[in-house]
This record gives C-alpha cells, sequence and structure tokens, in this order.
C-alpha cells in the first residue's frame, strides 16, 4: 500500500519563504530529518551535496530540523546551525516534532523521498545511502518521466535558496579550539592559538597582535601558512617538547572536516598531515604516550603515534551510549573535549551530556568512569552531587590550576566546574551562548564562544567558594512603591562596549523574601528597571534584601583579527528600608 506522504508542518522556514507538497508535484522531495548536535546528520548533509548537485533540476531536498535537546528547539540554534553546517536548501524548523512525527521518524538521521505524485518511496536512517537513493531515483524518474521538468539540468528554482552568511562584521566565526602556548625566547608573552572553525583558518595571537593560518578556503593542503587549508578545524594541543623533536611538528589540529589530524610547526607555522581516516575528530591531548583523540564520529577515543600517524583504538567500542568499566568494553557518545590532569584524562562525552574520566591503573587495563551524566536522554542543569547534576551537551573540559574540572556546558551557555574530591557541581559562569572550549592563561579563563563569534576572557575562581560572589553593601533606606535602579557601566580603557549584536547587557533581580517586590524581580535586557515594593511594608527596619546581578560585554577597540570580548558580571546584597521621603533612584556601579 502506498502513503501519501504528510503535509509539513513547523515553526517556520530558513533559505525560503515556505514550500509544501503540493506546489512540489512533478518532482522528487527528498526529507532529511536532522538535529545540530548529531555528528551523523552532518555527516550526511556531507553526503547530500552532490546529491543535489546531481538531480538539482529534478530532486528538492528539504531538512526537517527537529531537535533532541531544549537549546537546539530555540529560533536562534537552529538560524546557527544551518548558517554552520553551510546549508543551502530549503530547512523547516520544527521545534515541537510535528512533522518529525507525522512521519513516525524515531532516529537521527532519517531520510524520506518522496515521488513525484506525493507519495513515499523510501525512508532510512542513519549514514551511506546516498547511492541507494540515487538508485532509486533513476529507477523512479523512467517511470515519472512525462510528469518531470524538461529541463533537467536547470537549477532548482523553487527551493529559492541563499548563501548564509557570517554575522557583520564578526572577525572569528564559530570558534571551535583554544590553545595556550607559553613564551619562548622569540616571543616573551603568553601565546593563544584560536581554531577559526568557521572561516577555515587558525589565528595565534601574541599580545595585541595576531598572525593568520591558513587560506580561508576550506579544503586539506599543507604548507606556509598563507596556503595552508582546513576543513572545519577544531580541537588542538601541544606536544611535549621530545615528542615534537620525533615528530617534526609542535601542535596537533582536530581538522574536523578532514577527517584527518593535522600537525603545526610553530617555529615557521607550516602545516604537515599527521594521520587521516579519523572520523570528525573533535578534540585532541597528549595523554599515555600518544595523542589521544576524541572521534565523535565513532564514539570512540582513538591513539595515534605522532611520528607514524598510525591509529588504534585507546577505548570505546563504537556503540553510542554510556557505559564505564575497561576501556576496551566502554560506550561513549560523541566525545568532544578532553584535557588531561586531576588523575587521568577528561572527556566532555557531548551526547550522553556527561563528564568522563580515563585513567591507567598501575596493575590493570585502561579504565573509564563516568563523573556527571546518566545516558543518552538524561540531561538538564542541576547542580549538587555528580550522581544528581545534569548536563545539555557539553563540547570542553579543561582542568583548573586548583585540581577542579571546569566544563563547558554548551547547550547550557554556561561554564560548569567539578570537584572530584568533593564530587560536587557548581556553576561558574553564565549567559554565554554556546561555549565549545576552554583554557586557562595567567589565571584567566578563555572560553570560545561558538554562537557569539567572540572569545571571553572571563574570572577565575579557585577554591570552593562560589564563582562572582556577592559584594555585601550597607543597608539602603528607599522610598518605597516604584522606585528605579540603575547599574552604571563604562568598559575600561582600550575596549568599546559590545553592540555588534544587539543590547549586550543584563540584570537579574532576585527578592528575599519574594512578597518584598511586587513588580520587577526576575531577568532581562539591559542596566535599568523599575522596582515596585509591596506597599503593606514600611518603617524604620530592614524589611529585606536584593540579589542583583549585572552583566555586560565589551571589546577590544582595536577589532582585528584575534580580537578578545570580555564578559563583565558583578553580585550586590543590598539590603533595604522602605521609608517614606528617602531615594527614588538606587545606583550601582559594574
Amino acid at each position: 500500500m502506498r502513503v501519501r506522504a504528510p503535509r509539513l508542518r513547523g515553526r517556520g522556514w530558513l533559505n525560503s519563504p515556505g514550500l509544501s507538497l503540493e506546489e512540489l508535484r512533478g518532482r522528487f522531495v527528498l526529507l532529511d530529518f536532522w538535529t545540530s548536535a548529531c555528528v551523523n546528520c552532518v555527516h550526511v548533509i556531507e553526503e547530500l551535496r552532490p546529491l543535489e548537485e546531481r538531480y538539482a533540476g529534478l530532486l528538492t531536498v528539504i531538512g526537517v530540523h527537529s531537535p533532541k535537546f531544549p537549546h537546539e528547539a530555540t529560533s536562534s540554534a537552529v538560524a546557527g546551525a544551518v548558517e554552520r553546517y553551510r546549508v543551502r536548501h530549503p530547512v523547516l524548523d520544527d521545534p515541537d516534532l510535528l512533522t518529525w512525527d507525522s512521519y513516525a521518524v524515531n532516529a537521527w538521521p532519517t531520510l524520506v523521498l518522496v515521488d513525484p505524485r506525493g507519495y513515499v518511496v523510501a525512508q532510512v536512517s542513519g549514514e551511506g545511502h546516498v547511492a541507494e537513493l540515487a538508485g532509486l531515483i533513476d529507477e523512479l524518474r523512467v517511470l515519472h518521466a512525462g510528469e518531470l521538468p524538461e529541463d533537467a539540468g536547470a537549477g532548482d528554482a523553487v527551493t529559492r535558496t541563499r548563501r548564509p552568511v557570517a554575522p557583520g562584521g564578526a572577525d572569528l566565526r564559530f570558534p571551535g579550539g583554544l590553545l595556550a602556548l607559553p613564551p619562548g625566547p622569540a616571543s616573551p608573552d603568553h601565546r593563544i592559538l584560536v581554531s577559526d572553525t568557521g572561516n577555515q583558518r587558525l589565528l595565534l595571537t601574541r599580545g595585541d597582535s595576531s598572525t593568520v593560518i591558513g587560506s580561508g578556503e576550506r579544503g586539506l593542503a599543507d604548507g606556509p601558512a598563507s596556503a595552508a587549508r582546513f576543513a572545519d578545524p577544531l580541537g588542538l594541543a601541544l606536544l611535549p617538547p621530545e615528542a615534537a623533536a620525533r615528530a617534526g611538528y609542535d601542535v596537533v589540529i582536530a581538522d574536523s572536516g578532514n577527517d584527518a589530524l593535522r600537525g603545526l610547526r610553530l617555529h615557521d607555522l607550516s602545516t604537515v598531515t599527521v594521520a587521516t581516516g579519523i572520523s570528525t575528530p573533535g578534540d585532541v591531548a597528549w595523554f599515555d604516550g600518544r595523542i589521544v583523540v576524541a572521534v565523535t564520529g565513532r564514539h570512540q577515543l582513538w591513539g595515534v603515534d605522532p611520528v607514524t600517524g598510525s591509529t588504534h583504538v585507546y577505548a570505546g567500542t563504537g556503540k553510542e551510549g554510556l557505559v564505564d568499566g575497561p576501556a576496551a568494553g566502554a560506550w561513549f557518545a560523541q566525545p568532544s573535549g578532553l584535557s588531561v590532569g586531576a588523575g587521568g584524562l577528561w572527556v566532555a562525552d557531548a551526547e550522553s551530556s556527561a563528564l568522563r574520566l580515563v585513567w591507567t591503573p598501575d596493575d590493570g587495563p585502561v579504565q573509564v568512569r563516568t563523573a556527571v551524566g546518566q545516558g543518552l536522554f538524561e540531561f538538564g542543569r542541576e547542580d549538587g552531587d555528580g550522581w544528581d547534576a545534569r548536563l545539555q551537551h557539553p563540547l570542553g573540559v579543561q582542568v583548573l590550576p586548583d585540581g577542579t574540572v571546569a566544563v563547558a556546558d554548551t547547550f547550557n551557555g554556561s561554564v560548569r566546574r567539578y570537584d572530584p574530591v568533593t564530587d560536587q557541581v557548581s556553576t561558574l559562569h553564565e549567559n554565554l551562548g554556546e561555549p565549545s572550549a576552554l583554557i586557562v592563561v595567567h589565571h584567566q579563563m578563555h572560553v570560545a564562544d561558538a554562537a557569539r563569534h567572540q572569545v571571553h576572557r572571563l574570572g577565575l575562581e579557585t577554591g570552593p567558594a562560589p564563582a562572582n560572589p556577592a559584594v555585601r553593601l550597607p543597608v539602603h533606606d528607599v522610598n518605597g512603591g516604584t522606585i528605579r535602579l540603575d547599574v552604571a557601566f563604562s568598559p575600561p580603557p582600550g575596549e568599546e562596549v559590545d553592540l555588534r549584536e544587539g543590547d549586550q547587557t543584563w540584570l537579574g533581580v532576585t527578592a528575599h523574601p519574594p512578597t518584598l517586590l511586587r513588580a520587577g524581580a526576575g531577568g532581562g535586557s539591559g542596566l535599568t528597571r523599575e522596582l515596585t515594593f509591596d506597599d503593606r511594608i514600611s518603617g524604620g527596619r530592614t524589611d529585606g534584601w536584593l540579589l542583583v546581578e549585572a552583566r555586560a560585554a565589551s571589546c577590544d577597540v582595536d577589532q582585528g583579527p584575534g580580537a578578545v570580548c570580555y564578559l563583565h558580571r558583578r553580585r550586590w546584597e543590598l539590603p533595604v528600608r522602605l521609608i517614606p521621603g528617602t531615594a527614588t533612584v538606587l545606583e550601582l556601579v559594574l
């Protein structure tokens, strides 16, 4: 029995003003059900490019973005994913999984082929089905010869595609990797290497200057800095001096779009290819006498010899999930970030929203243990005991100087901290875009924020104290009724307010007790807020207190390549007394 393809329903469209299957009668339609955090979905997007070109006059490909994580369901995250993965065809934004359900889809990615009469003729899940679909289209085009467009070589005018462009004025584009390089005789300052992922290049910053490594053209080419080509470079690792001397290069690059590891020579900034055939490497680290690679596309960790480039499986069976124990039998789920220290190799296991530890016992095989996380569909945002805490698709991890572990909790827009001694998870920084990589330089944390195309420099707290503790202020007398709260912000010398993507300020107010305020509590953009106190409270006593938190962003005045943006944040505990005839404005300085 043939099944009529259900109609397309969702929140809206990208790369198109909107399409219906009815207006596409007479063409083949291929629906690609995907979600931005699924590495296999990204592989299928690449697989479909030659199919779209081959059948440009006969076939319309439509992406149906069907989110797994709450963050993926936001419209800004969908738009960012379409741009990041260079999707040119129309994309239906389906946050409520309406179209997903109507096609009875249950796996990412899934491809559904609809014939020119509007009937479903094939439905397959996973990667590697393009040749099969091409063969089916060739068979069916004979059957539907009289119904297809006469000019099969013409471009697909129905899709009305547009080419996504980088945000106006942004120098970085989806930065996905950071590496702190030690100072040397010719460079007394600390240097930072940035994977400028969306611009297909690296940036080496020294103080206020930076050097571009890579032509900016996507591809795989070795050679000097101006000629090298990368494809979505991500994680970076520095080899120890003895290994670098043997290998002939200093830095390892996870060149994810090329399924390759590349090597960077720091003395002349030339690039060599170290190893290929590594499915979507997300990060690299030097551990246990070898290069360890987070092989995102295979759900494994691989070991690589830095000299010969030979590879072997270091941990993981290749099955996607969360299973601990001996490394040979462990399961991972898109391991994406690596950091060495505090007892072993820490792994940000993205799809299981987990923080994992790999270590080598003295008298047995390599072991894997989960510190935070419960499985593929257990995610959220909770601090507390490691067993109870929740993350949401973390991509980066960094061992801190005090032995705690910072996690780029990407889809929660935050940096979290795990203490291996106390087994406690806390929050270091919030209200970021999509933090994807972390490093520490001069006791400050640098965070690559992919969604905001920036690298933030944030304060680094140590010890058990919470990040950004509140400043306790003296009791303030206020008039009661409705007053105005103003937070003044002036960026430090050499910086300017970041207005490239609108207002980057934020103000949050919490009342204790909650009944103290009738209006004005909560968070939102801007640094001015009207507060209305409960008119039943008055008198010459402390009636309660306000927890006020303010944030503002600024960037280096010189916005050349490698410019750094900063997040300024402060919290105040403000006791108040409501006394008629006193202040009608509360002023604080960020």
